[in-house]
C-alpha cells in the first residue's frame, strides 16, 4: 500500500476532511452525545464537550502518521459537520482496511454515508492500493448493511460476539467486504 494519510476528498455533496479541535462543539452536538446515534457503536455517548475535545486532540495528533485515516463528513453547501468515517483497523500484510462510520440523526436516510463510503472505496483502491475493504454492523442495525450493499460490498457472514461494547456486552457482527477485483469489475 502507498499510504497517503487523511487527505481532503470531495463528492457531489460532501467534503471529507481532517478534524480540528475546533470541531468539538459540532461533533458533540451533532452526533457524539446522542445515545440513538451511538446505540450500535463500540463507544458510549460523550457526557460533555471536554470528552469530545480530548478525542479530537488524539485524532489530530495522529494525522502525522501516513497510515492514519479519519475524516469528518461535512455538507458542502452548508459547511455543516455531520459525522465521521475512518479506518478503524488496518492489516498491511493483506492490504486490508476496515472502515467505520457514524452520522448524526438529522442526516440519516439521505444518502450521505453511502456517498462518503463510496468515495473512500474509490480512494483506497485507486490511490492507496488496498486489496480488501471491509466493514460490519450489529444485526439489528440493518440500515448500515444497506449502506454497505449500496456501495458494492458483499455480505460475508455473521461473526458471533465479535464487537466490544463498553457495557461488557459482545454483540454479533454482520461482515461485508469488497475486493479490488470486485471494484475493477464494477
Amino acid at each position: 500500500m502507498v499510504h497517503k494519510g487523511t487527505v481532503r476528498l470531495e463528492t457531489e455533496r460532501l467534503i471529507l476532511r481532517r478534524f480540528t479541535v475546533a470541531d468539538a462543539e459540532a461533533m458533540f452536538k451533532n452526533w457524539a452525545s446522542d445515545p440513538e446515534v451511538t446505540k450500535y457503536l463500540s463507544w458510549e455517548p460523550h457526557v460533555n464537550i471536554e470528552e469530545t475535545r480530548e478525542i479530537l486532540r488524539t485524532w489530530v495528533n495522529s494525522y502525522d502518521f501516513k497510515n492514519y485515516y479519519s475524516w469528518g463528513i461535512e455538507i458542502k453547501d452548508s459547511e455543516t459537520l455531520i459525522g465521521s468515517i475512518a479506518v478503524v483497523e488496518g492489516r498491511e500484510n493483506i492490504r486490508l482496511v476496515h472502515i467505520g462510520y457514524c452520522i448524526g440523526k438529522p442526516w440519516w436516510h439521505q444518502g450521505y454515508v453511502s456517498e462518503a463510503l463510496a468515495e473512500l472505496i474509490r480512494f483506497f483502491f485507486e490511490e492507496v492500493g488496498v486489496n480488501r475493504i471491509e466493514s460490519c454492523h450489529e444485526p439489528a442495525n440493518t440500515h448500515s448493511g444497506d449502506v454497505m450493499k449500496k456501495c458494492g460490498m458483499q455480505y460475508e457472514g455473521l461473526h458471533r460476539q465479535s464487537i466490544y461494547k463498553p457495557d461488557g456486552q459482545f454483540p454479533d457482527a454482520c461482515y461485508y467486504a469488497i475486493l479490488a477485483e470486485d471494484y475493477r469489475k464494477r
